[in-house]
């Protein structure tokens, strides 16, 4: 929201108040509190008729400063709010400065009004001259912040966005929406951004945050809320992954999906026509072509038409639901059902739920209900704990049939007009019903299957939300254009402290041409999560041509045979919150060229993926510094890459650009028929470019038996350790392979 006319003036009918005087001090063991009068202060007739702002900072966790600005202190506490998981550190306090950690707020005196952030010795950013204010005009009251941004300085987050990954020069406002993959609406909305500067911020209001990103002020980030009191969190990294653990441990760890949900998902599509003679088809015919799935998911119309959510199957196409989830899981399936938190009217739920106050009402005890999506439909109010309960053992009945999972759809239509059971602010509501909702979800699978089993499909968030993973991109489009698109909403969403994404490989709306299905098969089996799926149209491969099996082939059985290096950087974003597809301003910090990288990435810490956008398989791409290597060769490009830079080359379809940082031990399994297995049996080591010292490669095992492997290089001479369980295993090492049996527990390289 922007506030001013240019640099010097106001917007008309706006009245700004701006600090411009620290008139006094408080300040507590833990907690320093600054007054600011919005003019000079000479003499004590000033003190009359003249606005005070009260400005609080605390100290939630080491590294991190809670910053509160206030003007009227009399407005009710309004709910829900953001969960912060607030942790003891050492916190020292003055009359000017606060200091957590170390990150330290420092406020000028007197009537050089500004606060600065400081760490290690450096500024890391602040707020000057007219950055903090509180507005009045016709449509409300509003409070803002602006926090300068230093030269080259860049912010990334925001929520799943999809325009440039850098979010300078961009307006965006923090509201969910059903926007589709090719607007400014988002359907995953995170007051948190991230700099290249040493900090991120999360504005601590979960209704709608206008972000103004060097647009309205070029050199300052703005944020603002309605209402009279605006609260944010500036986190200290230094590196933007250190900021990223940071954020995460105050807002939530992501929960660790099981092995099987990275395989592959196949998914009846949306509006197409299916019933169980399709999915055994279906089922059968990638069987017979040795494409392993791992999961297949029942769309929309699992349920009868006009009936969303009902939670029956519809019996005209699926007479027997008990015996085909059994049918599907005896040839080794997972299975997905599509559930949204809307109840149709013409469900039998919609007179039960509104009977038993379960759904969302009006001011007048209505029951809120439009047309949009179901005809007559209504919202569950999961603020309700009794609702929450109703809603759970809709989906615990069919947990206990034998579906696994469950594809979380939608969350975003949340109305403002309308009267939550526990008295939340519906503004506030607007964004923070998808928690609510994919929380509700999660823990009924979590319960039913136990933990590290449960996962979702869901497509709205907020802040936490990256506690019940997995996410997905969205109704994306079957082209190029769309395909990178959803890389940049996926990256900007794990710039936000999200661990799992994934996306509708060959896009949602449209027939894909086979060209863009089989360069999108690669970017997607190249992901965290690998998902066919379509609107109108089915996504089986042989649909798009025969080349297109062999392409889905390929990358299935690579990606499976990763599972044990995947799996470990699945641990890793489980446990500190790193996610597993990462950003190469994320990863490359220290590297300029890579704060613009937006169609590449880094899977885990050692693979660079860069999808390819072209029919023809033209692909530029940057290489960081040191001698990268093929993972895969390819035809006509070189096996080592010597970076740093930029790469231009021409891949066929049963390729794309995957290279192993130097220095990697990647732990590459024995099988390629499924995603879950006892990564350790038969193992492969595979060095590239050994480094001088000591490297520790953990190998996931069942039950937490890990199997631990060190290599050690000095000079020419490595030798390969490991520790745990006695299973045969090899050491791969340029063309050199060495296979070890079941009792052999170390091995000695030569290079050269």
């Amino acid at each position: 929201m922007k506030f001013t006319d240019g640099y010097w003036r106001k917007r008309g009918g706006l009245t700004v108040l701006h600090p411009a005087h620290l008139q006094d001090s408080a300040t507590a063991p833990d907690s320093l509190t600054v007054w600011a009068a919005t003019r000079p202060i000479h003499h004590r007739g000033d003190t009359l008729n003249s606005a005070l702002i009260t400005v609080t900072c605390t100290a939630p966790a080491p590294d991190v400063i809670r910053v509160t600005v206030s003007h009227f202190q009399g407005e009710r506490s309004r709910t829900p709010n953001f969960t912060i998981n607030e942790a003891s550190g050492d916190v020292s306090v003055d009359r000017l400065s606060l200091t957590s950690g170390a990150l330290t707020v420092r406020f000028n005196d007197g009537d050089n009004w500004g606060l600065d952030f400081l760490a290690d010795g450096r500024r890391l950013t602040g707020s000057g001259w007219k950055g903090m204010g509180v507005v009045s005009g016709p449509d409300g009251d509003y409070v803002h912040e602006q926090l300068d941004l230093g030269v080259g300085h860049v912010v990334y987050g925001l929520g799943e966005r999809f325009g440039p990954l850098i979010k300078n020069g961009q307006t965006v406002d923090i509201w969910n929406e059903d926007g589709g993959t090719s607007s400014e609406q988002a359907y995953k909305n995170v007051p948190f951004y991230l700099t290249n500067g040493g900090y991120g911020v999360l504005v601590d209001h979960p209704g709608k945050v206008s972000f103004e990103v060097a647009s309205e002020m070029v050199t300052r980030t703005q944020f603002s809320v309605a209402g009279q009191s605006l609260s944010y969190l500036v986190v200290y990294g230094p590196t933007p992954a250190d900021i990223i653990r940071k954020y995460t441990a105050l807002t939530g760890r992501p929960a660790l999906p099981p092995a099987w949900s990275f395989g592959l998902w196949l998914t009846t599509s949306f509006t197409t026509d299916y019933d169980e003679e399709t999915v055994n088809k279906f089922v059968g015919g990638m069987a017979d072509r040795d494409l392993p799935l791992s999961v297949f998911h029942f769309d929309c119309f699992w349920m009868r038409e006009f009936n969303w959510c009902d939670f029956e199957w519809d019996p005209r196409v699926f007479p027997d639901p008990p015996g085909m989830l059994k049918r599907l899981a005896d040839r080794g399936l997972r299975t997905c059902l599509w559930i949204n938190p809307y109840i149709a009217q013409r469900s039998p739920l919609f007179a039960e739920g509104a009977a038993n106050g379960y759904l969302v009402k009006r001011a007048n005890g209505d029951v809120f209900q439009w047309d949009l999506w179901q005809a007559g439909m209504a919202l569950v109010d999961f603020t309700n704990p009794a609702a929450r309960e109703w809603y759970a053992g809709k989906l615990r009945a069919l947990a206990d049939m034998g579906v696994d999972a469950f594809k979380s759809d939608f969350g975003e239509r949340v109305p403002t007009d309308v009267v939550w059971h526990d008295g939340s602010d519906p503004e506030r509501m607007h964004n923070y019903y998808t928690q609510l909702y994919n929380e509700v979800v999660f823990e009924v699978l979590r319960s039913a299957r136990g933990e590290g089993e449960a996962v979702l499909f869901a497509r709205s968030a907020t802040v936490g939300g990256q506690q019940f993973p997995v996410h997905w991109g969205g109704d994306n489009s079957s082209t190029f254009e769309s395909m990178a698109e959803s890389l940049r909403g996926g990256l900007s969403l794990m710039s936000s402290g999200f661990g799992f994404w994934s996306h509708d490989i060959g896009g949602f709306e449209g027939m894909p041409d086979p060209a863009v299905f089989k360069r999108w098969v690669a970017f997607g089996l190249l992901s965290s999560h690998s998902r066919l799926h379509g609107s109108s149209s089915y996504r089986v491969p042989w649909l798009f041509d025969e080349e297109s099996v062999d392409v889905l082939r390929h990358f299935t059985h690579l990606k499976y045979r990763l599972m044990p290096y995947i799996y470990g950087a699945a641990r890793e974003a489980h446990l500190t919150g790193l996610p597993v597809m990462r950003p190469m301003p994320v990863a490359f910090p220290g590297d300029p060229a890579a704060t613009y990288l937006d169609r590449q990435y880094m899977l885990g810490a050692d693979l660079l993926v860069a999808p390819v956008f072209s029919a023809g398989g033209e692909v530029s791409y940057y290489v960081p510094e040191g001698r990268w290597t093929r993972y895969v060769p390819s035809t006509g490009n070189a096996d080592v890459v010597e970076g740093p830079r930029w790469v231009r080359e021409i891949h066929g379809f049963d390729s794309a650009p995957l290279l192993v940082r130097p220095g990697a031990v990647v732990p590459v399994g024995a099988r390629r028929d499924r995603p879950d297995y006892d990564y350790r049996d038969g193992v492969t080591l595979r060095l590239f470019e050994p480094a001088e010292g000591r490297t520790a490669v953990v190998v996931p095992g069942p039950a937490g038996a890990d199997t631990v492997f060190t290599v050690a290089r000095s000079g020419s001479e490595i030798v390969v350790g490991r520790m745990g369980d006695a299973l045969p295993w090899q050491v791969q090492l340029g063309d050199q392979v060495t296979t070890l049996t079941a009792d052999q527990d170390s091995c000695t390289l030569t290079l050269g």
